[in-house]
């Protein structure tokens, strides 16, 4: 009777193993499945159409309020501009958004700019910044820019589409200059080893700064005078925006240096530098024109990701049968920075320039 008994509790165990691993294999199954859909839908799946964000107000009120209720949009600009969540591309659809659905009927009364960035891509940086002005120039709303943590470089720009900028006593403000590079050049290396390379082009000095070439003397000229355009345009924008900060000054002894948000508004870099940014959303709600006893909405709108977006997007090592090995220059940089002109601080990049 004792070893019938022991043959039914295994059996039992084991009846419970095989219907544990029955609902195992199942579910991973469908996960597949699901995956393989997804990435067949992907068209489908990748939209710019925007999702509304509740964030609180200057008192902390962040309750969803009827849709005939004034709104400030918030924008954040955090990060490196450039990058996959931070691009002209994902501004423009939370400025498209803003006119559509539940924003539609005019309800967008001003722009609010929450900014921690250390700049990024000239094209970018650019195209935003224009955005922006013609976004107020349009609908004639005002733009206010609260810094939280860094506005440097093309964040700087960015900055300048506002009416007002103002900084929480601790941040870094400016670096207003432009850079390409570090471009590393590896052809001694490869004669010591007696590597060879080929490169076929046409057109003359298509291959400007080959790194498996010795370069030629004076052949960086045209990228000099590439850099020289984007650095006069970045200056005429901040001396046009910030009619308090000295154009000679700015060149000849400023240069793209940092400042603490103390100096940056003794420069005319900012407005202030000692902020709060409940009484700064307090001072754009009158600016605006909504009455003290009056509600208002705060929201901001984001660009939802799928779940495993980057399998859907086909970036992930799995589907593309490739492990990247990428070097870092600094926690801001990106290799898909490299050899593009960048309105960037990343004082890594300075340290190269330094020792160069």
């Amino acid at each position: 009777m004792e070893s019938k008994r022991e043959s039914i509790v295994f059996s039992a165990i084991r009846v419970f193993f095989k219907f544990f691993a029955g609902i195992c294999g199942t579910m991973v199954g469908l996960i597949i499945i699901g995956i393989i859909l997804v990435m067949v839908a992907k068209p489908q799946m990748i939209t710019d159409k925007t999702m509304m964000n509740i964030k609180p107000d200057a008192n902390g009120n962040r309750q969803v309020l009827p849709t005939s209720t004034p709104v400030i949009l918030r924008v954040d600009i955090h990060g490196v501009i450039g990058s996959r969540d931070l691009n002209r591309k994902t501004i423009r659809a939370q400025l498209l958004g803003s006119r559509e659905d539940a924003l539609k009927n005019n309800r967008v009364k001003a722009i609010l700019l929450h900014i921690n960035s250390p700049g990024g891509t000239v094209v970018d940086s650019y195209d935003i910044y224009q955005q922006l002005v013609s976004y107020k120039a349009r609908y004639q709303v005002p733009i206010y820019a609260f810094v939280e943590g860094m506005c440097a470089s093309g964040g700087m720009m960015v900055a300048c589409s506002a009416d007002k900028i103002v900084s929480g006593p601790v941040g870094i403000i400016g670096s207003v200059g432009v850079l390409m590079g570090p471009n590393f050049n590896i052809a001694d290396l490869m004669e010591k080893y007696g590597i060879k390379q080929l490169t076929l082009t046409k057109g003359k000095n298509k291959d400007t700064l080959n790194p498996f070439r010795a370069w030629k003397e004076g052949e960086e000229d045209p990228l000099k005078e590439l850099l020289s355009y984007n650095y006069n345009l970045f200056v005429n924008i901040v001396t046009n925006a910030r009619p308090l900060l000295n154009r000679k000054k700015l060149i000849d002894e400023y240069g793209a240096q940092i400042f603490d948000p103390i100096k940056a508004a003794k420069y005319g870099y900012i407005d202030e530098g000692q902020g709060n940014y409940d009484a700064f959303l307090t001072e754009l709600v009158k600016h605006c024109g909504i009455k003290e006893d009056e509600k208002y909405q705060v929201a901001e709108l984001k660009i939802p990701r799928p779940v495993l977006s980057d399998l859907i997007e086909g970036k992930s090592p799995i589907f593309s049968g490739r492990i990247q090995h990428e070097l870092l220059l600094g926690p801001d940089f990106h290799p898909e920075l490299m050899n593009r002109p960048l309105y960037l601080f990343s004082p890594a990049l300075q340290m190269f320039d330094l020792n160069n």
